[in-house]
């Protein structure tokens, strides 16, 4: 299928959990974490997907790269990934050629949308036969769209100080950012997080897939407002887009 343009801009759908799907202003598709056919949340229109351009991956856990092989294998998107999570897909049977590996501080493009790998305060293994591979470190991601769109996908982290650097070189202007609890940040460190950004828009994410995952949108419009945060939280459910 030819990429079709979108004449209003980036637009980004929330699959579920930290599953999305953002489409550039020119029809590029870009899959952030691939957990779609397994994961609970993800609406089943979107569990098999037509086209696919490229994918951008924070790190190696089952709830981010459970599908990575087999959209890798199907629709051979230009994939960017750390540099152990690159050589864990080229040894399951994705083509050389098709992976991107990089690192934090690094800069890459994926078609059309610059992928700035960035800091997570996080783990990051992936399941194998005779036990977790290692996966290198977490990360996060700086997405960069022709029409000015500067999207922060925090992956899986805690809230962190230099959350600060990141405002100062990327300046996200949306920032996507797990508040479930017990793995990633809750609201309370979430809200932090948002202050540390200087972020003016927030989707919630990593959050209600399964009964752990605890925290919701509400609980980080209630922290934000008690820090007195000018900052929209939006409140997306699966298969919602934004623009």
């Amino acid at each position: 299928m030819a990429s079709t343009a979108s004449p209003n801009g980036t637009e980004i759908t929330w699959l579920g959990h930290a599953t999305f799907l953002m489409s550039a202003p020119s029809g590029t598709q870009l899959l952030v974490d691939p957990f779609v056919d397994s994961n609970p949340s993800c609406p089943p229109e979107y569990r098999t997907l037509e086209r696919l351009d490229c994918v951008a991956i924070t790190h190696g856990h089952e709830d981010h790269v459970a599908d990575a092989v087999s959209i890798c294998t199907r629709h051979a998107p230009l994939t960017a990934a750390m540099v152990e999570v690159a050589g864990w897909l080229q040894r399951s049977g994705v083509p050389e050629d098709k992976l991107i590996a990089m690192n934090k501080g690094g800069t890459v493009r994926l078609h059309d949308i610059d992928v700035t790998m960035v800091h997570a305060q996080h783990s990051s293994s992936i399941p194998g036969p005779e036990g977790d591979l290692v996966a290198g470190e977490a990360a996060g991601l700086i997405l960069g769209f022709e029409d000015g769109r500067r999207v922060y996908h925090a992956g899986d982290t805690c809230v962190f100080s230099d959350m600060r650097l990141i405002a100062e070189l990327y300046e996200p202007t949306i920032a996507l950012l797990p508040i479930g609890d017990r793995f990633t940040m809750g609201p309370r460190e979430a809200a932090l997080a948002c202050e540390l950004l200087n972020v003016r828009r927030v989707v919630p994410m990593h959050y209600g897939t399964w009964p752990l995952l605890s925290g919701t949108p509400e609980a980080l419009a209630a922290e934000c407002l008690r820090r007195d945060l000018d900052v929209e939280i939006v409140a997306m459910s699966p298969g919602d887009s934004l623009r």
